[in-house]
């Protein structure tokens, strides 16, 4: 039966990705690291929330940009806050609507799970009320969703 794994590319970082990655999440491992006769990590297979990764030290001729990014779903506001903390640390930027870029340069969605069930309220007064609110964050402020 086929598999799915998520290859991130990296620069030289691949092995410090995965564990600064499990760090952010504490839930994961990674399974194995593939390195090179001089000891040098190649390929870091590894797994976080559930979910698994490949990262490839395959050089400088690819970078991160945002037509890729991973979603993380949370639940309220001190969630969004440490992932979100966690991941701008040491050189990570915020940007609108709940994303961020890592320091490696990798986008992430932190998204609570509040802001969809604002977005999809029935009644436009309330769901307009969210995106406007929305539209005006980095990080999403949970109580700011609600009128």
């Amino acid at each position: 039966m086929p598999t799915i794994s998520h290859m991130l590319w990296f620069d030289n970082q691949a092995e410090e990705a995965a564990s600064f990655y499990l760090s952010v999440f504490g839930d994961g491992k990674i399974n194995s690291v593939a390195r090179s006769p001089e000891g040098v990590a190649f390929i870091v297979d590894f797994e976080l929330l559930g979910e698994k990764y490949i990262g490839l030290n395959g050089g400088p001729a690819f970078k991160f940009n945002e037509s890729i990014s991973i979603f993380v779903s949370v639940d309220g506001q001190e969630e969004v806050d440490k992932h979100w903390n966690a991941l701008i640390s040491d050189g990570g930027e915020a940007r609108r609507c709940g994303w961020l870029k890592d320091k490696f340069g990798l986008s992430w969605q932190i998204i609570p799970k509040q802001l969809g069930e604002c977005l999809g309220n029935s009644d436009p007064a309330i769901a307009g009320h969210a995106m406007g609110a929305m539209m005006k964050m980095s990080k999403i402020v949970v109580a700011d969703l609600y009128q």
